[in-house]
């Protein structure tokens, strides 16, 4: 209790100025990173040396590293490598793409089922016209 007998007062004032000054304020550059962020930092150079054009394995690049501190064996570079490129992948799958819809409606469970069950037939060679037209009002009529 005698911290705060001790203290100046803080006015309103004060407080603003606090929250102007907190609010600038900008993030503190890490020294130390994680090897998977060191990696995906010189994920392109890496990648340029390990490329059929210039020929490197990722032990050499390993050793070249070690020189500077930087101390990951070639497995463990690959694998960043590997696991940085799985997540490219999937960032951009998961990304929606106008060029890929095929229609403006989505597929519901008895249209895929009568979709399946006509590429069954189709795939037994005993499709017809007249079989495809029923199939297809039936997709229709699904779907009303």
């Amino acid at each position: 209790m005698s911290e705060h007998q001790n203290s100046e007062i803080i006015t309103k004032q004060k407080i603003d100025k606090a929250i102007n000054l907190l609010k600038e304020q900008k993030p503190k550059e890490r020294e130390d990173v994680s090897d998977r962020e060191a990696i995906r930092k010189m994920r392109q150079y890496i990648e340029k040396l390990t490329s059929d054009k210039y020929g490197y394995t990722y032990d050499e690049v390993s050793e070249m590293l070690k020189g500077l501190g930087i101390n990951l064996a070639g497995s463990r570079i690959k694998y960043l490598i590997g696991e940085l490129k799985k997540s490219s992948r999937r960032r951009h799958k998961a990304e929606p793409s106008e060029d890929n819809s095929t229609s403006s409606s989505p597929v519901t469970e008895n249209q895929q089922a009568v979709i399946a069950s006509s590429e069954a037939s189709e795939s037994d060679g005993k499709s017809t016209l007249g079989k495809s037209k029923k199939q297809l009002l039936t997709v229709e009529a699904a779907t009303t």
